[in-house]
Order: C-alpha cells, then structure tokens, then sequence
C-alpha cells in the first residue's frame, strides 16, 4: 500500500483508518471505544446512526453469568457498565439466596435512552468516525498465510481503506426473518440484511453456518390489566454495575416495576394447534436454532406436560407503554400471537404493537478463530459477537472488547490480550468457542466456568483491572482504587480471623469463643450477621468489599483447592504446542483425536486439553510428545 492508504492497482475513496469496524451492536460499540482508547483511527460503518447500541430483544443487561460478563467488561475499561448504570429502570440480583458465586445482577434498561447514550459516547470520541452504509466485501491482499485486510467495498462500490477490520455484523448476515408464512430478508426489526458480505467470506475459504434465533411480540402496555399479577420489584438496596459509578447519584432514572404471569393448558393448546404455520415446523435441518431462549412453539412441543412457563412483563423504558414479554419468542402468524397471547392472565385484552418473529442468519464457525478473536490465516481480521456462533448482549460485548483491543494492539505491535479461563469469563468464552466451538448459538452461564468460585462478580475488577490497565484502556488512578480495595478486604479478612466474637445472646458467658471469621464460615452467617457480635463494629465494610470479604472467608477451603488445581492446569496451558507441530508423528492417539487438534490448531496442550473428544489419555501422550520435541530443540 502506498501512504495514503492505497492499492498498486487502485487507490482507496478514503484515507487509510487504522481500523474499520463493521457494525454499531454492542461488539462494534465496545470494538471502536478500545480502539479508540488506543489512540488509533476508527471508521465504524453501520447500517443506521440512529441504531448504535440498539437493544434488539430484551432491553436488560445482566442475569447469571451474564453479570459477570459486565463487571469484567467495566474492569478492562469496557463501556457497558456505565451505560447501563446511566440508563437502568430496574436493578435485581438473581439467585439472592445462593452463593455468592452463582448471583447473578441484572437491570431493565430504558431501551431508547440506552441507545442514545451509547450513541452520545461514539461520537464524543474525536478518533472515531461513523459511516452509515453496507459493507460488501472485504478487501485483501498476499497469497497464503500472508494474505491481510487492507480494506473493504460498500455497496455504493466505495472502497475504504485500513489495516485492520473488526467484524461485529450480529444476525445481519443473509438474516432473514420468519412471522408465520410470511419471510422477510433482514437482520432484525426489518433493518436490511448484509447479503453478499458472507461470499465474500467463504470467498476467502471461511466455513459459516446457519443459526436461528428470535424475539417476542412488542405489547401495548395501557391494554394489559397488571390487577392480580405477581409484581416484580429491583432491589431496595440497589448496587451499579461499575465501580466507576458514583453510588451518591445511583441510580439515576426512577425504578419500576416488572410483573410476573403465566401461559396455561388454553394458551398450550392454541399454540400446538397452529404450530404447523410456525417457522419451527418449516426450518432446514442445517439451521440450528437457541437452546436456551426457545420459542414458546418450541417449548410447548419440548414439555408437552409443563402445566405453565413463567412470562415476565418488562417496560421497554420511562417514556413509552411498550411491554416486552421475557418468555414468548414466537413465529407464528400475528392473529395467532394475539390469540394465544389473550389465553394469559392479565392479557386478555392486550393489543399487539409489534409481532414476535424469528430469525435465521450466517454464522463464523469459530474454531476458526485464535483466542485473540483474529480468524487464522487472514492478517489484521477480527470478529466479535453473533458472527461468532454466539446469542447475547453481554457476550457480544465482551468479545467486541477483545477484538478491539487485539485489533489496535496487533497494529502497534504489542503482545495481545489473552484471558485464561482461570481469570474470567471472557477467558472462558473464547476458549469455548475457539477450542471446543457451538453447535447451538452460545449463552453464558456460571456452569461454564470450572473455576467459577475464583471468578465472582465481586471480585471482577481485583481480576482484570491490571490487565486493563496493561491495554491501555484504564486509568492509573482507577487502578488505585482497585489497589486500595484488595488491601482494604486483605485487611478486614485478616482482622475477622483474629478477632474473638462475643457470645450470642443465647450462649453463657463461660463458652469458649471463637473468631469471627470462624463464625463466618457457619452456612448459616452471614457477613453482617457476623458483625453482631463484632466488639468493633465501627470497622465494618459494606457493599462489594464486604461481598468479597465473605466471599473469601466463607469459601476459603474450596478457594484453596481450586488455586491448587488450578496450578496443575496452568502447567499444561503453559507448554505451548509449535505452529507447525506435527500430530501423525504422535503415538497411540486415534484418528479422530488427530483429526480435531488439526482442525482446531490449539496453542497449548491446556488448550487441546478442552477439546471435545479429546481424552486424558491422549492429553497425556500429546504432553509427552510437545515436552521431546522442546528439548531437542534445546
């Protein structure tokens, strides 16, 4: 390329940015701000300005698993903590009554307000430009393993040049979407889809899939009767997603309320009578569509005997009566939507503002992918969030972070972010995806994580805020403030274990005591239960620092085993498998195992380790095989 950005062939319409990235989802939110942030030139293309940091489904955040994902984003100095933080109507903690590793935050966002003040942070960025238009084609040049981006082609025939490109086109790849019989090519809420950009990816020799996701109908709030339904309320004691937050002015918005109701044998039957005009009964067998977000077709044909599935009723946000029903994705035709929609209690007169619909599009198949989120074998692309084989909000943006910052780091050659599965979720998100792939679109859950007692949402900025710091995305003095908390919980932890608690009420003075921290650890204590009989109770901490305080107390033996584990673990992600390293010349392992670790190229036997299919026994020989090969090599 010449300076200014162009080809010996040709010259690009625009200078050369230092990064496109294609789409202005979550992932191309947080892509362009970490590029940003790295003081490089961001072009970010999508279809509509007005559409940055939509909420296409649910407007929430959060949930289990999810919230991890969001505390972790806002420790590497991600975006979606904040917004959410600014822009919440509703904040809750799932699974309150569970251990502390499984809760789960989660907050019911204003949809609109959510958008623009996303919209608000892109443009703020002076290094970041947005085009709206549709990228095409993606432009290389090289042969073989040297082939690199150097652009792409809109549909105007503009070429655009950059020497790196983020891939973040969520379900707008020959999206199209199903409302009974009726088909629409799209990619979501009738937005047009990208239909020639997946040829320009197999093009490149990139295998994609096909997967299936949907929404529910949009309902009239003023026409649903909330009399004798189950409220919903947030938490009175309400915590923000980021520690950036100024817990004076949170939350910010006023706080609503969901409400609870539930479908019924009436509303089984109208929905298994008319199935056949759903897009379930019609689907391709090639098209996979969501486990864990199933349509209520799906779910009335999958538990047939299920008496009643559980719909939340949830405000879009403050200033219109739109109601999304958490619970009923659905295909089938809109007369059929209201028909069974009126079957529910509270919804008997409700009126249908928008109907629900599914929706097909391609996918990256990501073993392709290298746990920096750059697809092998193309120089300078990336990719981030639905294209990537995954479902969610929460994932998109955490993999648009990574891309983002590989993206600008790759450039400025620095070494790139790689998180283990031992220090987030992320790490264990693009580790599954990247080593043991989906054949289902992805979803986070705290099941996931094998270490998920060390990665808690309290202690999400203790875990990552380094490596943030590292990238170039947080702050020396946020930093700090992570600094001064860890020695804050050390020192508490430290004074629980020492301090004599004094007897309860209904214990004589005359039984030996024993330390707070010892009390602590009793199933039934809580942290502030502890400090009942605390002889200083001035020292207390509260909120997240007393979270982890617990957290580390009160799990500290099963802490101590997972970190020994966990040693065990690094040493097998620590020997590194060579580029090139030949697996036919390995003993005893079967075709099949060869098989994988040729197609997903693992760089490390931990990695190989978490292969489907891929035994002990083999990870065994493969260690003995790479640990030869590295001291003949001296």
């Amino acid at each position: 390329m010449n300076e200014n950005g162009g080809r010996e062939e040709g010259v690009f319409t625009r200078s050369c940015y230092d990064v496109i990235v294609v789409g202005g989802g979550h992932a191309g939110c947080e892509a362009a701000h970490a590029v940003a942030r790295l003081d490089l030139s961001t072009l970010m293309i999508t279809l509509r300005e007005d559409r940055i940091g939509w909420m296409s489904c649910n407007p929430a955040v959060g949930g289990v698993g999810k919230g991890h994902l969001v505390r972790e984003i806002d420790a590497l100095g991600g975006l979606m903590a904040q917004v959410t933080d600014w822009t919440g109507i509703q904040f809750r903690t799932l699974n309150r009554s569970r251990g502390l590793a499984v809760r789960g935050s989660r907050a019911q966002c204003d949809r609109r307000l959510y958008s623009s003040s996303m919209r608000s942070i892109i443009h703020g960025i002076p290094s970041i430009e947005v085009l709206e238009g549709l990228v095409e084609d993606v432009v290389m040049e090289g042969d073989g393993e040297e082939r690199r981006v150097v652009g792409v082609r809109t549909e105007e025939g503009e070429e655009i040049g950059c020497r790196a490109l983020v891939l973040t086109t969520g379900t707008f790849l020959n999206g199209v979407a199903h409302v009974g019989h009726e088909q629409i090519a799209c990619g979501r809420e009738g937005e047009r889809p990208a239909l020639t950009l997946s040829d320009s990816l197999r093009g490149l020799g990139l295998v994609l899939g096909r997967f299936k996701t949907g929404t529910t109908p949009r309902l009239d709030g003023r026409t649903i009767d909330l009399k004798g339904i189950e409220v919903q309320p947030g938490d009175e004691d309400t915590r923000p997603f980021s520690s950036r937050t100024d817990r004076a002015s949170f939350p910010r918005l006023p706080q609503i309320p969901c409400h609870l109701t539930r479908t019924n044998r009436r509303t089984h039957e109208v929905v298994r009578k008319n199935t056949r005009h759903s897009v379930v009964s019609r689907m391709n067998e090639s098209v996979i569509p969501t486990r864990y977000c199933p349509s209520i077709e799906e779910k009335v044909r999958r538990f047939p005997d299920r008496e009643g599935h559980r719909v939340y009723l949830e405000p879009e946000g403050l200033d219109t009566h739109e109601v999304y029903p958490a619970g009923l994705s659905t295909s089938l035709p809109l007369d059929l939507q209201l028909e069974f929609l009126r079957t529910i209690r509270g919804l008997e007169e409700v009126e249908i503002l928008r109907p629900g619909y599914a929706i097909e599009y391609d996918y990256l198949v990501p073993y392709q992918l290298t746990p920096t989120l750059s697809i092998r074998g193309l120089r300078g692309l990336y990719s981030a969030g639905q294209i990537n084989g995954t479902s969610g909000y929460e994932e998109a943006a955490a993999q648009g972070l990574v891309a983002g910052i590989n993206a600008g780091r790759w450039l400025k050659g620095e070494n790139e972010l790689v998180l283990g599965r031992e220090q987030s979720y992320i790490g264990v998100l693009i580790s599954d995806l990247t080593t043991v792939g989906t054949a289902e679109p992805y979803r986070m859950f705290t099941s996931r994580a094998e270490h998920r007692l060390l990665l808690r949402e309290d202690n999400a900025d203790m875990r990552l805020c380094r490596e943030g710091w590292l990238a170039g995305l947080v702050s020396g003095e946020q930093l700090e403030r992570v600094k001064d908390r860890e020695a804050r919980v050390a020192r508490e932890v430290a004074r629980l274990e020492r301090t004599m608690g004094r007897p309860g009420a209904d214990e004589p003075q005359s039984r030996g005591r024993v330390s707070l921290a010892t009390l602590l650890r009793r199933p039934e204590c809580s942290y502030e239960g502890t400090l009942s009989r605390d002889p200083n109770p001035d020292l207390r901490l509260s909120g997240t620092d007393a979270d982890t305080v617990e957290a580390e107390i009160k799990y500290a033996g099963y802490i101590s085993r997972s970190r020994r584990r966990l040693e065990r673990l690094r040493e097998l992600d620590n020997l590194a498998i060579p580029t090139d390293f030949d697996y036919s010349c390995v003993p005893s392992l079967s075709s099949e195992v060869r098989e994988k670790l040729w197609k997903h190229r693992p760089s490390t036997v931990g990695q190989a380790s978490r292969i489907s299919g891929v035994t002990p026994a083999a990870v065994e020989v493969l260690s003995a095989s790479v640990l030869r090969l590295a001291r003949a090599c001296g």
